[in-house]
């Protein structure tokens, strides 16, 4: 395991948690408490893609939008112990959020792609799928990019191996349904359904993908916006316009697939 920076857990990933701790929170409060201790967090892509043998990374000191979601709720899904989470407990749920399975076996076993990342958060019984519940929309899983795009990954631009690997992933998960709910469908103040501490991942049309970004539901004066980190502002922000708006501006965001905490 690389603990990026030498920073322990508990320095880096939980300096309010005794607040939590106090509070007794709900599964929402805890999530959007969580949350809100990354805000100005430096923003920083490829974190995880170091040189050598894939490990398991943990790198609190700057996120980017996936690695967010993810510290966020493995904090989450951690008991708190004397006010405090284990570093190993975060570490275990860190390894089961962001591996097939739970199991480091090279760069491919790491869930690239989101649709593959809820279905093993669904499949484990720590995530549930809102928007399967909620949205009668649908569309159909295409995924082509990262085995079309390699040299956009470091881990794929030197490695056939690597790439027809991921290419026989995505053929996999290529051809499934899943529910979401199309742009035009969000309200600026959300919807009642959709809770503070949700996981929002927005939906693209980008050719051969399925997520563009993804972020933590938070409503402000009851407009639902986004915690999530910001490549544009270079930090994690909490968004001064309502998600409905971000999607309006983004002409590739299609929608939002909504996943929930589930302990």
């Amino acid at each position: 395991m690389k603990t990026m920076k030498k920073l322990m857990i508990a320095a880096c990933c939980t300096m309010a948690v005794s607040l939590a701790a106090q509070a007794q929170t709900a599964d929402e409060d805890r999530m959007l408490t969580n949350a809100i201790k990354y805000l100005d967090i430096p923003y920083a892509a490829h974190t995880l893609d170091l040189d050598g043998p894939e490990e398991l990374t943990l790198n609190c000191d700057e996120v980017d939008c996936n690695t967010l979601v993810e510290y966020v709720l493995a904090e989450s899904l951690c008991p708190i112990i004397n006010g405090d989470v284990s570093e190993t407990t975060f570490a275990e749920k860190i390894q089961m959020i962001r591996y097939r399975d739970g199991q480091v076996n090279g760069y491919t076993s790491r869930l690239h792609y989101i649709t593959e990342w809820i279905d093993n958060g669904v499949q484990h019984g720590f995530l549930e799928d809102i928007t399967d519940k909620k949205s009668s929309d649908t569309q159909t899983i295409q995924l082509s990019y990262m085995s079309t795009h390699p040299q956009e990954y470091k881990q794929l631009a030197n490695s056939p191996e690597n790439v027809q690997k991921m290419r026989q992933i995505e053929k996999r998960l290529s051809g499934q349904t899943v529910h979401y709910l199309p742009k035009d469908k969000l309200p600026y103040n959300g919807l009642a359904w959709i809770k503070n501490g949700d996981i929002i991942a927005i939906t693209t049309n980008t050719p051969g993908l399925d997520i563009a970004h993804m972020g933590i539901a938070f409503y402000a004066d009851g407009k639902l916006t986004l915690i999530h980190a910001s490549s544009v502002e270079g930090k994690v922000v909490a968004s001064n316009i309502t998600l409905a708006q971000m999607l309006k501006e983004h002409k590739n965001w299609t929608g939002i697939r909504v996943v929930r905490m589930k302990k």
